[in-house]
């Protein structure tokens, strides 16, 4: 479970190393031991609760911009209809989408290469409401850790009751307005406001979605917290095979600190240069929001939040020793003063990725709004019309990714010959819908060359050109 790549100097050494073979939230018999993490203070969790407000306000804000009458963000999973910077994605553009993802995925890994789990703690959802809004709901209403352990071992007296029935309340409020936006970014916010607005009836799955997502919140807020980074996220056990000696991460000076050894103020001169740094007061393991002990190197449970830093050099200052005892580091930072530097595996990673970024902006570029496909109307060949011409009957489908109605005409675009619409009318497309048609090609006869003929058909609205279309004409050899 822990970066193999860690020095064994970087473990206590005693008998106790259960963190090898299970998680710290887990106990020896199995059973999970409940994490009171103390208060943070300090420099670094100031300018996380800086990114958090940032993160709120993103989040709150999101659902109700748009542009060009969408939504900015919208990811409507049941419809298959997402929406990017009031773009509209349907499933024709899924492999838009699996660029995407694999860009996502490289970019991942150059990032944890480098950063280690840098996003884990800074602005993962997870980590930011249950550590910057829930957590300190807690902390308001139940106390600091200490507390909070004195009144769960306590009997139910008045006092308890109200704390644990005041804190679950807010925390089930809470849990039911993030749920109410998170909805919003799946079905958008007007259709949300319906749903809060208009009668229950008419919006039963609605309003069952809003009650699923409340209690999934509020249950990991509340009770499983985190055990969705430990237990649910893949991400800690990626990072074992992702991360290598030069990835930053918050790491203990195990050179510095060791051996550890209990403060004291007269420190004698026999004791001075045997002694660590590391007073061995377990500050960095009472902040730790996942229960471990940076001391013992790169967990799978460490989310990078840094609140093990802060709590660290409080001690450092209290104690006059220099700050950076547990700090952002890399292995061979730690074990032979090497500064961080991109490797050739970085390197390699960041041209693949400048070249799945280029490719992912060049297919969004290049994405129309109307597009359609024509097919040849399985069963049939080709038909003579009369003596001097020959025709060929086709299907076409369109799909309208904009916001209004269009009205498309269909025109030859490269042969001499004629379109016959089979309804006699335009194919009229709603908005961000699909629509239909069927028609003949119409060619004279002498120009047909080859058994395939390759032509091309352009979509009018009006006078304006949206898109060409290509397809292949049958018709029988050149006499």
């Amino acid at each position: 479970m822990e970066n193999k790549q860690n020095t064994p100097h970087a473990v206590k050494q005693d008998s106790t190393t259960s963190f090898r073979d299970r998680i710290a939230t887990v106990d020896e018999k199995g059973k999970r031991k409940w994490v009171y993490a103390h208060k943070t203070r300090g420099k670094l969790f100031n300018i996380r609760t800086w990114v958090s407000w940032g993160f709120f306000a993103l989040f709150f804000a999101l659902p109700f911009l748009k542009y060009k009458d969408r939504p900015l963000f919208m990811f409507n999973i049941p419809e298959a209809k997402f929406i990017l910077f009031g773009r509209v994605f349907w499933p024709q553009d899924f492999f838009i989408f699996g660029i995407t993802m694999i860009t996502a995925i490289v970019f991942i890994i150059l990032f944890t290469a480098a950063f280690g789990r840098l996003f884990c703690g800074w602005v993962c959802p997870q980590t930011i409401f249950m550590e910057m809004l829930f957590r300190k709901i807690e902390f308001a209403i139940e106390g600091d850790a200490p507390a909070q352990k004195l009144l769960d071992k306590g009997p139910w007296n008045r006092d308890k009751i109200v704390k644990k029935t005041t804190k679950h309340f807010v925390f089930f409020l809470l849990s039911f307005i993030v749920s109410n936006f998170f909805l919003a970014y799946i079905i958008g916010m007007d259709e949300l406001f319906r749903i809060v607005t208009e009668p229950a009836s008419q919006h039963i799955g609605g309003l069952f979605s809003i009650v699923i997502f409340s209690g999934v919140f509020y249950g990991v807020y509340s009770y499983f917290r985190e055990q969705a980074c430990t237990v649910v996220c893949p991400y800690g056990r990626l990072q074992g095979v992702l991360l290598d000696r030069n990835s930053m991460i918050v790491a203990y000076d195990y050179k510095r600190g060791e051996p550890r050894g209990k403060f004291k103020k007269q420190k004698t001169a026999e004791l001075a240069p045997v002694l660590g740094d590391c007073i061995d007061c377990f500050q960095c393991v009472k902040v730790c929001p996942t229960g471990i002990d940076i001391r013992n190197g790169t967990q799978m449970e460490c989310v990078g939040c840094t609140s093990c830093i802060d709590a660290c050099n409080k001690m450092m200052d209290a104690t006059g020793r220099e700050r950076g005892l547990i700090r952002y580091a890399s292995e061979n930072g730690i074990a032979e003063g090497k500064k961080l530097k991109f490797t050739g595996r970085m390197k390699f990673y960041i041209v693949l990725l400048v070249i799945l970024t280029g490719l992912l902006t060049a297919l969004l570029v290049s994405r129309k709004d109307v597009d359609g496909t024509i097919m040849r109307a399985g069963g049939m060949l080709y038909q003579e019309r009369g003596v001097d011409s020959v025709t060929n009957l086709y299907n076409i489908k369109v799909i309208n990714k904009t916001v209004h109605d269009v009205s498309l005409a269909l025109r030859l675009e490269n042969l001499p010959g004629r379109i016959i619409e089979a309804e006699g009318k335009d194919i009229l497309v709603k908005r961000e819908g699909q629509g239909k048609g069927s028609f003949f090609i119409v060619l004279p006869r002498d120009i047909i060359e080859t058994r395939k003929t390759k032509i091309k058909v352009g979509l009018y609205e009006g006078d304006k050109k949206i898109t060409t279309l290509n397809t292949t004409f049958m018709g029988p050899s050149a006499r």
